[in-house]
């Protein structure tokens, strides 16, 4: 106890140091990072954006060729000379020019009419449903990532397996039994604080404190623990403050919130400190009333940001390693209400972007006539894209995670 306090005395007076990322404590965010930073050279990532709110599939993939639509949604519908065209039958909603982009170069997969069996319309629950992928239980002890993490405990050991960025809390698909998933607000308080003193003098206290810590304890486990989360600590923080230094963008980000999450994730993969998955969202999709204009913003959002995300990924040799996929917690009702928008539905599509994917559509686009409640039928259920991610693009094991054996798609070139 007299070493540990010793221990501790002397990095207060070397400087205090502090690790400011919000939403993990310090040994959460770098316990084991540093030493494992290379990411495998061939290790597949996976990146995840969530569009909270509902997004309504319906106006995103448009079935601007069919009057049942139009019909449905007097006010909100678009037409033909309108959307962007995949085929004689559906096109992007109008602001989408980015993932058309996508489309024509064959990196955009479309999965069509994804949801689950006894839809739920509550935000809450039906979300918790998506990031558990337990429809059928209420169950928030670990998420659907977080149980594949711990099922591939052995070649995950000793590295954070995702990062979270730009989220104030940890989305429950991340939440794990064996490991503790960061969750970072703002890169750049992702690193070492040393004091307002010269340039000099913090250096000095960043020697000395790595000074400190190689002391070695003579067997006391605390100690231990304390020496490594300093020396990691330092070791991720020198890394973070480099990229964030060095690290120039391909293409140009637009300026909006998804894009510099986005660019945020990409001077993480960039850095190779070792996660294989990556969380960021876009909020704003419960668009109860006035939709067209809001919804318009942000597909024009959502469109931009991933397409600069893909093509500086691909600029710098990561198009191959990197997967992109959207998730909802339900779409909406294929009728328009009183308030000039649209209401909970079921049913909606989701997005996978990289240069392994399968492009082009996948599934047909729900009957707009053989509805549940008014509302699209799923004909996909979405553990069976998990699964698809996990097996195929991960090669982790899904059973356990997303509770059952599903069949796979054939989402990947």
């Amino acid at each position: 106890m007299n070493s540990r306090r010793t221990f501790l005395k002397q990095m207060s007076a070397a400087g205090a140091a502090s690790l400011v990322a919000l939403g993990a404590p310090p040994q959460a965010l770098f316990a084991s990072a540093a030493k494992t930073a290379a990411a495998d050279p061939d290790g597949r990532i996976l990146v995840l954006v969530q569009l909270a709110g509902g997004n309504d599939g319906l106006n995103t993939v448009i079935p601007f060729g069919n009057d049942t639509y139009h019909r449905l949604r007097p006010s909100l519908s678009f037409g033909k000379g309108e959307v962007l065209q995949l085929n004689d039958e559906l096109g992007l909603h109008p602001e989408m020019d980015g993932f058309k982009e996508l489309y024509d170069e064959g990196v955009l997969g479309i999965v069509q009419g994804v949801g689950y069996p006894n839809p739920n319309r509550s935000h809450f629950r039906s979300m918790d449903i998506w990031h558990t992928a337990k429809p059928g239980v209420v169950d928030k002890r670990d998420g659907w990532l977080g149980r594949a993490f711990d099922d591939m405990a052995g070649k995950l050991s000793g590295k954070v397996p995702a990062i979270a960025l730009g989220t104030a809390r940890l989305p429950l698909s991340l939440v794990s039994t064996k490991f503790t998933v960061p969750t970072v607000r703002n890169l750049r308080d992702y690193q070492l604080h040393l004091g307002s003193g010269t340039k000099a003098e913090r250096e000095n206290q960043r020697q000395r404190m790595r000074t400190l810590a190689n002391v070695e304890s003579k067997g006391n486990s605390d100690l231990d623990f304390l020496r490594r989360t300093a020396v990691t600590a330092l070791d991720t923080s020198a890394k973070i403050s480099e990229v964030i230094t060095d690290y120039k963008p391909a293409t140009p980000y637009p300026e909006n919130g998804l894009a510099q999450r986005l660019k945020s994730v990409a001077q993480l993969i960039t850095a190779d400190l070792g996660a294989r998955v990556y969380f960021v969202s876009l909020d704003g999709f419960d668009t109860h009333a006035e939709q067209k204009g809001a919804h318009a913003s942000l597909m024009a959002e959502l469109s931009s940001a991933l397409r600069a995300f893909y093509s500086d990924l691909k600029s710098h040799g990561l198009g191959s390693r990197v997967l992109t996929t959207t998730f909802s917690e339900f779409g909406r009702t294929s009728k328009e209400n009183g308030s000039l928008g649209t209401d909970h539905g079921a049913a909606s599509q989701m997005f996978l972007i990289g240069d392994a994917v399968k492009g082009g559509l996948h599934g047909k686009h729900p009957s707009l006539t053989n509805l549940d409640q008014g509302d699209l039928k799923h004909h996909t259920d979405f553990r069976s894209v998990y699964t698809s991610l996990l097996e195929d693009w991960l090669h982790w094991r899904a059973a356990n995670a997303v509770g059952g054996d599903f069949k796979k798609l054939k989402l990947f070139t």
